[in-house]
């Protein structure tokens, strides 16, 4: 008996069960995205108006990465609903670029993943996250179409409420965070300072300087006759005195870019590139502002503010970011120790409370593992009590029976109302069916033991004689044989 012509007689015109993965579910993505939660929803979606952070524990299969669309989704439609108060989404699920350029730093030994990440530091997660909030801000200004942000309008910026100062901001933001690979980085930052209306030539004043001094000098010489002081050195120590102050600025603003070059230590940058957008400022423009030139978060903290007062100009009341797939870089691969290692230096009250932001972390279980083992000072630093915390995203037997009923409606045909009772004869009571899915914890293995036991039941009959009610023997078999698999999936020596 074909699967297909199963569901069909059942009224489902596609699986349920088909897909494990939520970022590829359609039926997840199509329907349950907007109607279909896990019981904690509220306390970790909050309310996007205030932005505030949750730290959620949970499995693998748990649905974090569920959890992770939704809150995108949501905040898609929040937006749209509230285009004069948005809410700015930063995703930071994707390691793998900033752990590989932050691995680069080091060499020999300490190139190994374990004693690398020991020098992991807040300020290095601050520059991620700055660097993905800048490259999505200068994205969506210069309307660059073939990059897609989480909950982005299609409409334009209103990039004419930004004053000059902020229009400074955004230009000092992109010199030290945009890591857009759209185009060359200096040709962006000078096509967003035409677009934000930004002039620059006043910071030509040395070239002007340096030019002056040498016309002056040739001009006099010829106008006086007097070539033979071209034999003396005093016409040129006059010119070398001319391009001074150039040749001051460029030995200068080298010496600060090969500091942030050093101490952006998750980022890609060229120390010329760098140093030409930094001389493109006015000394009125950027002395005193702050700059990621040294190992530490003040100044981290100032160009957040600064990224938050450019986004308020911009109709975007708060800041979230989500933060998931922690255990998939492949430098970490699973481990929870270096897990540990990459996460801990986030888990800091001041970071996690700062105002107007609100961090989703979505964490594997093995961390929640070793929360209670931290000394009092790690504790007194995270203050979790304070962070929304989840320590488990645990399904029920029954909230699983809800989420299989749930999805098998959003694949119904139409006219029909099919239930999960209706897929087993009379021996399979639905308080067993509650009881089987408690054991199975979430719903991954929900989703995989159902398309098993699906599989299982319709290699069991033929086309000729269909039998469209599993058997309370085959359930228990298809159970007991996934239990085992699930057993040594726990164990780590199983695929799942």
């Amino acid at each position: 008996m074909k699967i297909q012509q199963y569901l069909e007689h059942h009224g489902i015109a596609a699986n349920p069960f088909a897909d494990e993965d939520a970022q590829t579910d359609l039926v997840f993505k199509g329907s349950c995205i907007r109607s279909t939660y896990h019981p904690t929803w509220d306390k970790i979606y909050g309310d996007p108006s205030e932005p505030a952070t949750s730290v959620v524990f949970g499995e693998k299969g748990s649905g974090k990465t569920a959890i992770r669309l939704q809150i995108a989704r949501h905040l898609t439609d929040y937006n749209a609903d509230h285009p004069d108060a948005q809410v700015f989404v930063v995703q930071y699920d994707d390691f793998n670029p900033f752990l590989d350029r932050f691995r680069d730093r080091f060499s020999g030994r300490r190139r190994r993943p374990d004693r690398a990440l020991q020098h992991w530091r807040l300020w290095d997660h601050m520059d991620a996250i700055l660097s993905l909030g800048v490259t999505q801000l200068v994205d969506r200004i210069l309307g660059v179409r073939k990059a897609r942000h989480p909950a982005a309008r299609d409409e334009p910026l209103a990039i004419e409420s930004l004053d000059a100062s902020q229009a400074r901001d955004v230009l000092l933001l992109v010199a030290c965070y945009d890591q857009s690979t759209a185009e060359n980085a200096a040709q962006r930052w000078h096509h967003l300072r035409r677009k934000l209306r930004l002039r620059t030539w006043p910071s030509k004043w040395d070239w002007a300087v340096g030019i002056a001094a040498t016309l002056a000098v040739l001009v006099l010489i010829g106008w006086l006759g007097k070539w033979s002081w071209l034999t003396t050195i005093w016409p040129y120590l006059f010119i070398a005195a001319g391009w001074g102050p150039r040749v001051w600025r460029c030995l200068r603003w080298c010496w600060q870019a090969r500091r942030i070059v050093r101490h952006t230590r998750v980022l890609n940058h060229n120390t010329n590139l760098l140093r030409k957008v930094l001389m493109s400022f006015t000394g009125g423009q950027i002395v005193g502002q702050p700059l990621p030139a040294q190992d530490r978060t003040d100044d981290r903290y100032e160009l957040l503010a600064k990224l938050q007062g450019v986004l308020c100009s911009l109709r975007f009341e708060g800041i979230v970011v989500l933060v998931d797939r922690v255990d998939e870089p492949y430098l970490i691969n699973g481990s929870t120790e270096l897990m540990r290692a990459l996460i801990w230096p986030m888990l800091d009250n001041k970071f996690l409370k700062h105002p107007g932001i609100g961090l989703k972390l979505l964490l594997p279980s093995e961390l929640e593992r070793l929360i209670d083992r931290e000394d009092r000072d790690f504790h007194q630093r995270a203050r979790l009590d304070k962070q929304n915390l989840i320590r488990s995203l645990e399904w029920t037997g029954q909230s699983l029976c809800d989420l299989a009923n749930a999805r098998i409606r959003a694949c119904a045909a139409e006219g029909s109302s099919p239930v999960l009772a209706d897929f087993f004869d009379g021996s399979t009571g639905e308080g067993r069916l509650i009881e089987a899915f408690a054991a199975l914890r979430v719903p991954r293995h929900l989703f995989k033991f159902m398309y098993r036991l699906f599989t299982t039941h319709c290699n069991a009959h033929s086309d000729e004689n269909p039998v469209w009610e599993i058997s309370n023997g085959t359930f228990e078999s298809v159970l007991a044989v996934y239990q085992r698999d699930q057993d040594a999936f726990d164990r780590g020596v199983g695929a799942g």
